[in-house]
């Protein structure tokens, strides 16, 4: 019974740090992938930032934007913390994280999917 309840024990601290915190009521994670605290939607979808955005502003639009989905924001949506809303010209909000637009890259499939990080030198993962 002692090296079971140890064996636990000892798994939990591996466990712990898989999802170390949630953001906006969930809907944003941060998720150890790789070693790196990377975000998440709240389904896991890892999230990117835009080398060619700058903080408050999203240069993605057209066949960017089907490409790399904006993480949307609904109407009404509040910033919190590090987590702002960056307003789209074509009248919609996303969310930014210190400042910077988020996106999901349209061939990761599945959770925990890093496939955008680094495509064209410009996109990279969303790290806390």
């Amino acid at each position: 019974m002692k090296s079971i309840l140890l064996t636990a024990a000892t798994l939990s601290l591996f466990a712990a740090p898989a999802l170390a915190e949630d953001y906006m009521d969930g809907a944003v994670k941060s998720v150890d992938i790789g070693g790196k605290m990377v975000l998440t939607d709240a389904n896991g979808m890892t999230l990117y930032i835009f080398d060619k955005d700058a903080p408050g502003v999203t240069n993605c639009y057209e066949k960017c934007a089907v490409n790399w989905p904006p993480l949307m924001a609904e109407t009404g949506a509040t910033a919190s913390g590090d987590f702002t809303i960056v307003d789209r010209t074509d009248g919609t909000a996303m969310w930014a994280y210190k400042g910077w637009p988020l996106y999901y890259w349209k061939d990761d499939v599945a959770a925990g999917d890093i496939s955008g990080d680094g495509v064209g030198g410009v996109w990279h993962l969303a790290i806390e």
